[in-house]
């Protein structure tokens, strides 16, 4: 019984932490649609950094959302978790000990935590889950750095560098994660076997 009500408590989690970022992202879009209207409108300074700002915010969101649905689709099935690209080096591990991820990873929220759960999934599939979840947090970081190139056409250098280093540097805590945790889960697949 107490076992059903935490996996009910886990979905329900899940399924909040997934509206909430659907939610921000349609607000963040709104409030950029408006102040960018209203820009054209009234040519205020504010204005204008009020639509660059939701703008950028709203197309960090947004590249969550897509580049998220793509790599679970294209990426879960596919993805070798023996490969090189997947194999944490060996000054990696003294990098995460310093770091201490093992305190701080369980507060970082996860977007699909069924995908981790051993109730529903073998070791492998769940190796699998972590590549693609890596991929996914490596290609936002790529095309989080993107508006950067946006500073020439429309200025304010601040919001794009601020938000595109912050977005990244958010991404590589979830890339540290699936990198640290993927060695424990490949150990249990080896006992296993």
């Amino acid at each position: 019984m107490s076992t059903m009500l935490k996996d009910n408590h886990s979905r329900a989690q899940n399924s909040s932490f997934k509206k909430l970022l659907f939610a921000l992202t349609g607000i963040f879009g709104f409030c950029f649609a408006v102040f960018f209207a209203a820009n054209a409108f009234f040519k205020s300074g504010f204005l204008y950094s009020a639509a660059i700002t939701f703008g950028v915010t709203f197309y960090h969101f947004a590249i969550r959302l897509i580049i998220g649905c793509i790599t679970d689709k294209v990426f879960r099935e596919k993805t070798d978790p023996n490969s090189k690209w997947f194999s944490q080096n060996k000054f990696e591990h003294k990098i995460y000990k310093k770091l201490n991820v093992h305190k701080w990873k369980k507060f970082v929220p996860t977007y699909d935590p069924d995908q981790f759960n051993l109730e529903y999934h073998s070791f492998e599939e769940i190796a699998r889950s972590m590549c693609s979840a890596e991929i996914c947090h490596e290609l936002i970081m790529l095309f989080a750095l993107f508006p950067v190139l946006l500073i020439i056409p429309f200025g304010s250098p601040a919001v794009f560098i601020i938000t595109s280093v912050l977005s990244s540097a958010i991404d590589l805590i979830f890339v540290i994660i699936q990198r640290y945790n993927r060695p424990r889960i490949l150990r249990l697949i080896k006992r296993k076997a």
